[in-house]
């Protein structure tokens, strides 16, 4: 178990470091180009993003996702 948990990148990363992460690589605009949400696109922040990524698992797998995708790429 230990072993799958050292393969895992978002292990002991939380959502707001991945949230913070990719508006930093990408900027809010690029974000919501690249994730069509509401929260990315109309007068975004990280406390409503935040909000609405804990409470819709669909929207959260999305930026993991990305933020996996950009950790590879690096």
């Amino acid at each position: 178990m230990n072993n799958q948990q050292s393969n895992n990148i978002l292990h002991g990363i939380t959502l707001e470091v991945i949230l913070t992460q990719l508006v930093e690589q990408y900027g809010w605009e690029e974000l919501g180009h690249r994730i069509t949400i509401k929260c990315f696109t109309d007068d975004p922040s990280i406390k409503s993003s935040l909000k609405f990524l804990r409470r819709t698992p669909w929207a959260r797998k999305k930026v993991e996702e990305l933020y996996i995708l950009s950790a590879k790429r690096k």
